[in-house]
C-alpha cells in the first residue's frame, strides 16, 4: 500500500512524503496506481522546481516507492496551488480505487 502524507502548519503546506507500492496489479504486471502516484508526484516536484522559487530540500529512493519533499520556509501561492492539485489527484485515486491500495493522510505540523 502507498501512504501518502501530506505536512501543513496553520494551512501552510510543509511538504509531502510518498511511501511504498500500491500492489494493485499481477507480479508481470504494470502497476497503474503507481504509475499514476509516480507521475503525480514527480510532475509536482518539477513543476515546483521549474515554476517556482521557492527552497525545497528532497529525498527519494532509487528504486522508486519513496520521495518527500519538505519546505524549510513558508511557500508561496505558486508552490500551494501545485500542492493542492497534487492532493486533488491523490484524493481522486484514492477514491477511486480504495484504500486498500493508497492512503492519504493530511497531519498538522
Amino acid at each position: 500500500m502507498i501512504q501518502f502524507t501530506v505536512w501543513k502548519s496553520r494551512d501552510q503546506y510543509r511538504g509531502f512524503e510518498s511511501a511504498g507500492h500500491a500492489g494493485y496489479a499481477a507480479m508481470d504486471e504494470d502497476d497503474i496506481i503507481c504509475a499514476a502516484v509516480s507521475a503525480l508526484t514527480i510532475n509536482a516536484v518539477n513543476s515546483i522546481s521549474c515554476f517556482t522559487e521557492d527552497a525545497y530540500e528532497l529525498e527519494q529512493a532509487e528504486d522508486g516507492g519513496f520521495l518527500r519533499i519538505y519546505f524549510p520556509e513558508e511557500p508561496g501561492e505558486k508552490v500551494s496551488l501545485l500542492m493542492d492539485s497534487l492532493v486533488l489527484g491523490i484524493r481522486n485515486i484514492e477514491a477511486d480505487y480504495g484504500n486498500e491500495y493508497i492512503t492519504l493522510r493530511v497531519e498538522e505540523v
